[in-house]
């Protein structure tokens, strides 16, 4: 398996300074590593097996549904997984049981992102490559939402996020910017411990994760 990303980038940046760069060189090196630590994250995500990938997300899924957030909410949007993220199906089945509403996000090309109700009985259908949506369901307005189990590329300790780099997440949640009292809806990011970096920084427009579940 890949070394922690922490571990690779850190090796990265001590190359730079004893190749003579300055801290001011390193320290824009690092802000911009973003597209870099994206590649990373997304190699280490993939160099799992996938018995190391299905027990992690077990464990992950378990974690996340003991939670008081997901105990306390009831309008619930999770994504559906492509084949080497965290498998969120778990979460969505036990979500059912407790009777619990789940949405999925649909995506347009023009960067807009909704959510759509997924029930045990929905078709769904292969939108894009890899990308699964509801061919029918009920949509719900982002600001119902309680909580939203988020895909994650890359996180760090204080819960930013690097995504695949389409900015719908960002787009679709940016009123959080602007209401802080309000926690509504919780973004709960879901990733490998493989995919932990030692820091992001974080642009102006990019949404905190309230959380990170990582196994």
């Amino acid at each position: 398996m890949s070394p922690p990303l922490a571990l690779v980038r850190e090796q990265r940046f001590v190359t730079a300074q004893t190749g003579g760069a300055s801290l001011y060189q390193n320290t824009f090196i690092a802000i911009n590593l973003i597209p870099e630590i994206r590649k990373k994250a997304l190699f280490a995500r993939r160099e799992m097996s996938f018995k190391e990938r299905r027990f992690a997300s077990h464990m992950i899924c378990k974690k996340l549904i003991a939670s008081n957030d997901f105990l306390s909410a009831s309008l619930i949007a999770c994504y559906l997984p492509m084949s080497d993220e965290v498998d969120t199906r778990f979460i969505i089945e036990q979500g059912w049981r407790a009777n619990k509403r789940i949405f999925v996000p649909i995506t347009h090309n023009d960067g807009e992102m909704l959510f759509r109700e997924i029930r045990p009985d929905t078709t769904i259908r292969r939108k894009k490559i890899a990308i699964w949506e509801p061919a029918f369901g009920d949509f719900i307005s982002p600001q119902e939402l309680q909580l939203v189990v988020t895909p994650t590329v890359a996180f760090d300790s204080s819960n930013n996020r690097i995504g695949m780099g389409g900015g719908y997440y960002d787009r679709c949640f940016s009123f959080l910017k602007h209401h802080r009292n309000s926690l509504d809806p919780k973004l709960l990011g879901v990733a490998f411990q493989c995919q932990q970096v030692e820091k992001i920084s974080p642009n102006t427009w990019d949404i905190r994760l309230y959380k990170v579940f990582s196994c």
